[in-house]
């Protein structure tokens, strides 16, 4: 099956329509069922995903067993491209949060595709440049109050899941538990209890198991920024 074309965010934003089809018409496309890991930590680059449906989690296994969540990841995003290029096992597992299509892309062909395009530092910019805004992402967060911390990240997933200019409500955010939630933004899993009680108080969103349920985006925003959302 070939890759679906349709408009996308992460990288396909950056990268040409052209250059992005053209890499897609690379491999073939796979589908992944929720829950499944569609990369796994420590193997090595053999190949690389471009994800053109769904949303998945990044997540580094330590040695002492603890997991961290990296990042979240929706369409238009490549997936394994750090061990393609630098040629190293893979450092985190990539987890289907919800069903996902990508293309799969064997790194040779990819390599070869990348340098007859000129692509090689364009690529690298945006991976680099990806892993920085991961940081950024990060260290605001920590300095947020709890609903905004919550707020912003659910905003997140749900640009990652419907890429458009409107997100239409009523959009269910799935396979999240509140453990990852918490995890996500730096908190204990009873405040993310206490943070969706707030929030499902002022109708922004419902929740069930293993989901969140967004009712009102533009709400939800609102208790994004940090200067409104003590206030609410």
């Amino acid at each position: 099956m070939k890759a679906n074309s349709t408009n996308s965010a992460g990288n396909r934003q950056q990268l040409s329509q052209d250059v992005w089809q053209a890499l897609c018409g690379l491999g073939q496309e796979r589908r992944y069922p929720a829950g499944s890991r569609i990369l796994r930590q420590g193997d090595p680059g053999t190949h690389l995903l471009a994800l053109t449906a769904g949303l998945v989690k990044v997540v580094r296994r330590e040695e002492n067993g603890e997991t961290t969540l990296l990042a979240f990841r929706g369409p238009g995003d490549l997936l394994g491209e750090v061990s393609v290029f630098d040629g190293r096992a893979r450092i985190a597992d990539v987890v289907a949060l919800r069903p996902c299509r990508a293309v799969v892309l064997e790194a040779h062909r990819f390599q070869v595709f990348v340098e007859q395009r000129g692509l090689l530092m364009e690529l690298m910019r945006q991976t680099l440049g990806r892993l920085r805004e991961s940081d950024l992402r990060h260290a605001e967060l920590i300095t947020l109050p709890l609903c905004a911390r919550l707020a912003r990240t659910l905003v997140r997933l749900a640009d990652l899941t419907a890429p458009s200019p409107m997100v239409r409500t009523p959009l269910c955010l799935t396979g999240l538990t509140q453990e990852e939630l918490a995890q996500a933004i730096g908190v204990t899993r009873n405040a993310v209890v206490s943070g969706l009680q707030r929030l499902r108080e002022a109708g922004a969103v419902e929740t069930a198991r293993r989901s969140v349920i967004v009712r009102d985006m533009e709400a939800l925003r609102l208790w994004a920024k940090p200067e409104t959302s003590d206030e609410l």
